[in-house]
């Protein structure tokens, strides 16, 4: 089991996290930093610990033992909410999107902009369209309106749309189950391109996946979970993908890594 050297540079940080479910210990002292700025890919077989370590980045699922620490710092979230205050934003595989409400009410979900006192309160429409217009054409998310509802957009445009939510809303990192799970080839290229994009917006991004096509597409690093350990933490350009699979299945033995942020 490695445990990955402390940066000063690290966005976010989890240090000796635990979580068990009952007599599933899912996750056993993990140790791991994402370096501001860097895009870091989660892998590992069904079982392995992935979405509960994101669940407890993202506030939705406490450790039973461990600390997370933002800029260096210590915090303890109590919700999703407490999460998204520290600067932290994510993009479930369900999207959380409301099919009902347009892309610009999804948008500000829970945001919303109003105008008015006490009871005489309204939301102000206009402004919010605007502002998502804004933000999904500087992302380059392309949908037919920000004013329909989200359930007559396609699988890649409705990614795009929670996507450009959590940018415009998270201060500093974003993270990412399965984004571009269940869609086809064209919309997981437009999706990977925003992914990408984000890059020059100084954003820190992990991305939990199963297509390790994708994660040496996008990811400057590679972190490796088995059995709710961290296995390795490797440099995307360093290995390639049978050596990822090996530590994966456990055919390989861990080295110590050089990688990128390491």
């Amino acid at each position: 089991m490695q445990s990955e050297p402390t940066n000063n540079e690290d966005a976010l940080r989890v240090c000796d996290v635990e979580k068990r479910y009952g007599g599933v210990q899912a996750l056993a002292g993990i140790s791991l930093g994402f370096p501001r700025g860097s895009i870091t890919a989660i892998v590992g077989d069904n079982g392995a610990g992935k979405s509960t370590l994101l669940k407890i980045m993202s506030g939705a699922e406490h450790p039973d033992r461990g600390v997370v620490e933002v800029d260096g710092k210590p915090v303890r979230f109590h919700s999703p909410e407490d999460a998204r205050d520290a600067g932290i934003e994510t993009v479930y595989q369900d999207l959380a999107l409301a099919d009902n409400l347009t892309a610009a009410e999804n948008f500000y979900l829970g945001r919303e902009l109003k105008v008015g006192w006490g009871l005489l309160t309204f939301l102000r429409h206009r402004s919010m369209q605007q502002e998502t217009e804004r933000v999904i054409q500087q992302l380059g998310v392309r949908i037919p309106s920000v004013r329909v509802p989200v359930e007559g957009l396609s699988g890649g445009q409705r990614q795009g749309v929670a996507i450009a939510r959590a940018v415009n809303w998270g201060s500093g990192v974003l993270l990412m189950d399965e984004p571009t799970a269940a869609l086809g080839v064209s919309e997981t290229t437009r999706v990977e391109e925003i992914i990408a994009g984000l890059r020059g917006r100084g954003l820190t991004q992990t991305i939990v996946s199963h297509n390790l096509d994708q994660v040496f597409r996008l990811a400057d690093r590679i972190a490796v979970m088995r059995r709710g350990t961290l296995v390795d933490v490797v440099g995307a350009r360093d290995v390639d993908a049978q050596h990822v699979v090996a530590l994966i299945t456990g055919l390989a033995s861990a080295e110590p890594t050089a990688g990128p942020g390491s």
